[in-house]
């Protein structure tokens, strides 16, 4: 069984940054694709960021380019989401995720899920 962990968020100023953590444990790690999904009060979760298993091959949305960032270290089993200038729209529950065949932006595609980690920006 894979588990996921995320921390990193917190409460930062508009303009600010935060880079969120994804702990992975079980299973292997370096074959799955990683996603980074958020959802805000109110609202549907969606798909933000992704990368391949090798680190290879990444993805983040519009509304998050430029400014979002997605890594993996294979050997530490971990993911990162680097948030850059925030606003106060990016305030969400981040999650991460794992996918055992391959790298999508559909949340029915992950096999699992951190707890999530709450951002939230002050304007």
């Amino acid at each position: 069984q894979v588990q996921l962990v995320e921390s990193g968020g917190g409460l930062v100023q508009a303009g600010g940054s935060l880079r969120l953590s994804c702990a992975a444990s079980g299973g292997t790690f370096s074959s799955y694709a990683m996603g980074w999904f958020r959802q805000a009060p109110g609202k549907e979760r969606e798909f933000i960021a992704g990368i391949n298993w090798s680190g290879g091959y990444t993805y983040v949305v519009e509304s998050v380019k430029g400014r979002f960032t997605i890594s993996r270290d294979n050997a530490k089993n971990m993911v990162y989401l680097q948030m850059n200038s925030l606003k106060p729209e990016d305030t969400a529950v981040y999650y991460c995720a794992a996918d055992v065949e391959e790298l999508g932006s559909s949340e029915y595609g992950y096999d699992y899920w951190g707890q999530g980690t709450q951002v939230t920006v002050s304007s």
